[in-house]
C-alpha cells in the first residue's frame, strides 16, 4: 500500500512519536509499505509520522549515495524504537529536502557521526555508529520522530527567508508526482 504524505503544516508532524512493542499489528506490512512509499516518492527516508502514524519507526535507503560512499551500496534498513546517544565528529552542512517539505532545499548544519540504537524489523537490538550520508539521513528521520522537521534547524534569518514558501505549503500550493495528505 502506498501512503499519502503528511506534509507541512499537518500537526501530526508536530507531535513527539511513541515506541512501539514486537506485537505491533502487521509490522511487517507497513515497513514493506513505508518502503515503497519512500520509493514512489523517490526519497532516500521515511518516518511513520510523515505517514500519520504516531510511532517510533523510520526507514531509509541510501543507496543512492553509493557512488559517492561505496559502503551505502545496499544500505536498506529500518530503525524501531531508534534511541541517537552520541553526536560527534565536525559539523558540515548538507543540503536537505523532505518529503514533506515539498520544492524546500535548505542546508542545514548536523555532526557527521552518530551512535544509535535501534530495533530492526524482527526485534533484533543493535547499536551502531554511523557517518557521512547515513548519518545524515537517520539524523533528519529521527527528528521526525521528536516533532521536528529540518527548517527548525535552520538559522533565525533563514527561516525568515523561507516563512513564505512554509506558508504556500500550509496552504496546498505545492505540486508532487507522489500522494499527499
Amino acid at each position: 500500500m502506498i501512503y499519502p504524505i503528511l506534509i507541512y503544516g499537518s500537526p501530526e508532524l508536530r507531535k513527539e512519536s511513541v515506541a512501539i512493542e514486537p506485537n505491533y499489528p502487521e509490522l511487517g506490512k507497513l515497513i514493506e509499505d513505508m518502503f515503497q512509499t519512500m520509493y514512489q516518492a523517490e526519497g532516500v527516508g521515511l518516518a511513520a509520522p510523515q505517514i500519520g502514524k504516531n510511532i517510533r519507526l523510520f526507514v531509509v535507503d541510501a543507496s543512492p549515495w553509493a557512488d559517492d560512499e561505496p559502503q551505502l551500496a545496499g544500505f536498506r534498513k529500518a530503525f524501531i524504537n531508534p534511541e541517537i546517544y552520541e553526536r560527534f565528529g565536525e559539523e558540515e552542512f548538507f543540503n536537505e529536502g523532505c518529503l514533506s517539505l515539498p520544492g524546500l532545499h535548505e542546508d542545514v548544519l548536523r555532526p557527521s557521526k552518530i551512535r544509535i540504537r535501534y530495533f530492526d524489523e524482527q526485534f533484533n537490538p543493535h547499536d551502531e555508529t554511523f557517518e557521512g550520508h547515513a548519518a545524515r539521513v537517520i539524523q533528519h528521520e529521527y527528528d521526525h520522530l521528536e516533532g521536528t522537521v529540518f527548517t527548525d534547524r535552520l538559522s533565525p534569518l533563514r527561516k525568515t527567508l523561507i516563512k513564505g514558501k512554509l506558508g504556500a505549503l500550509t496552504k496546498g500550493k505545492y505540486n508532487v508526482g507522489y500522494r499527499t495528505k
